[in-house]
């Protein structure tokens, strides 16, 4: 069977790129988001390069549909890596919608593809720099552990925190919240994932050149003034950051989130306290 990486939301941005890198780099690329029109233009462009790719389009938000994506992806390859990227910035839905996608999403993603990863696998989560420049308080990290028992409860529970805002901050709440439990998530399902001999790990991007990033840049902006690197990122830097934790020579790289943000969380801006 082929070697196979997964990729979500690789129908634009750091997932198409990541899709297109991989490809070149050997792998049959699994290519997921809830676009298909634009799976399919990634999916040609990889053809003409002659790599190999596959669509399936899938919402990770919902559980059915991500043990579906997860049962495709086991029909056609062996699964060496997960690259869950798709998600939910504060301009792109409510409060719920955007934890639905990026926390319950990432537990759904997790759970499908345990059973699934081989041995010597990687799955790599997304987090955000808004999770450590948020002020620590407003995380409600005491509700995080739902999320083994049972992602309802989860949802609730958050929510619950966004609720205690104004209607017009609980997106971007929302966002920070989520994505500090992606970042804590995926450093304590990593024992679970060492059981089976595959590795997680989480990348933490600042502001970088896609159609999100371009959504977020009066906010990014704002950031700048503190980053050692004074521009956004280029999308093929945090590409080539992905393709290479997947590496399976880095096989004692496992728990960590690593940050490629240009150096503005390391400047002590905002909230760092974790």
């Amino acid at each position: 069977m082929p070697r196979l990486a997964v990729i979500t939301g690789a129908s634009s941005g750091i997932g198409r790129e990541c899709a297109l890198l991989l490809s070149r780099q050997g792998f049959h690329t699994l290519l997921s988001s809830m676009r298909r029109d634009k799976l399919e233009e990634t999916r040609c462009e990889i053809a003409e390069m002659g790599g190999e790719a596959s669509i399936f389009p899938s919402d990770i938000s919902s559980r059915s549909s991500t043990l579906a994506l997860a049962d495709y992806a086991s029909s056609i390859g062996d699964i060496c890596a997960v690259l869950n990227i798709a998600g939910m910035s504060p301009h792109m839905g409510s409060a719920e919608a955007i934890i639905r996608a990026n926390a319950i999403g990432t537990v759904n993603m997790h759970d499908a593809f345990y059973p699934l990863i081989r041995e010597g696998g990687t799955f790599v989560d997304t987090g955000s720099m808004s999770a450590y420049l948020a002020p620590s308080i407003i995380m409600p990290r005491r509700a995080y552990k739902e999320a083994f028992t049972d992602s309802d409860l989860l949802l609730r529970k958050l929510l619950g925190r966004t609720g205690l805002f104004p209607s017009k901050a609980r997106s971007g709440v929302a966002y920070s919240i989520s994505k500090d439990f992606v970042i804590w998530y995926s450093k304590r399902d990593a024992s679970r994932f060492g059981k089976r001999g595959a590795r997680v790990v989480s990348i933490t991007p600042g502001n970088f050149d896609t159609p999100m990033g371009e959504m977020e840049r009066a906010e990014a902006g704002r950031y700048e003034k503190y980053a050692a690197i004074k521009r956004s990122g280029r999308v093929e830097e945090i590409a080539l950051l992905y393709s290479m934790v997947i590496d399976e020579r880095l096989g004692y790289l496992t728990g960590s989130d690593i940050i490629i943000d240009g150096g503005v969380v390391a400047s002590g801006t905002g909230a760092l306290s974790r």
